[in-house]
């Protein structure tokens, strides 16, 4: 490759970066204002154009964005995976050659673990803008069904990065378990993490919560059918 075209493509990709980090700095504006003022007014007492006046954009920037106020308020899924996490989370499993995969590899919980401690570490978001959208859907609870469907969209994608990490379909039961129960225990860690009251670090928690999981999930089932109890009469 010649060094002007090595440089064309290099000025591209840095070019492309930085636009997309700079779309998703002003989702995060919009949203963090739109959280704001619907935790202080409600949805009914602003109106977009003052939400772009807070924000400094456009109201045609605020629509090439989001759909309604209540979309920004919950905000976009996609602006929280930094590309370099996926790229390490996407890295095939080692498996024996030839094989195709009927099961989940031995490394997803790990990839996961490290996938979560990426992508939070990395956050912009602050402990303040959690509780600010906390405020928002208390303010509106008809926010909590909307929150609720994002919640199944977003554990929805979060199967499919697994199914394409495992080789497997999002589909399989063992994909829907992973990102339902590992979604599950980073809900309840984010909910510890982000209380007022916390002083530990979001990696203590996590790990204390995936190794009680683990210690339940280890548990032999017992498959005996239950015999019903006599009456002792």
């Amino acid at each position: 490759m010649s060094a002007k075209l090595y440089f064309v493509e290099n000025s591209a990709n840095i070019d492309g970066g930085l636009r997309e980090r700079k779309r998703a700095q002003t989702r995060a504006a919009i949203t963090a204002v739109a959280r704001s003022l619907t935790a202080q007014r409600g949805l009914n007492g602003f109106t977009v154009e003052e939400a772009c006046d807070q924000a400094g954009i456009s109201r045609r920037t605020f629509f090439n964005y989001f759909h309604t106020k209540e979309d920004a308020v919950i905000g976009s899924f996609s602006d929280e995976l930094p590309e370099d996490a996926l790229d390490a989370f996407n890295r095939k499993p080692a498996r024996a050659t030839g094989t195709i995969p009927a099961t989940i590899s031995d490394s997803l919980l790990a990839a996961l673990r490290h996938f979560t401690l990426a992508v939070l570490e990395r956050s912009t978001v602050s402990p303040s803008e959690i509780r600010q959208l906390i405020a928002a859907v208390t303010a509106e609870p008809q926010l909590l069904g909307r929150l609720t469907r994002a919640g199944e969209v977003r554990e929805r994608q979060f199967a499919e990065l697994i199914a394409a990490r495992e080789g497997l379909t999002a589909d399989h039961p063992e994909v829907i378990m992973a990102a339902a129960v590992f979604g599950a225990v980073t809900k309840k860690t984010s909910q510890q993490f982000f209380s007022e009251e916390n002083t530990r670090a979001y990696r203590a928690l996590l790990d204390q919560n995936l190794n009680a999981a683990r210690t339940l999930f280890a548990q032999a089932l017992d498959t005996n059918p239950v015999e019903p109890q006599k009456d002792p009469s």
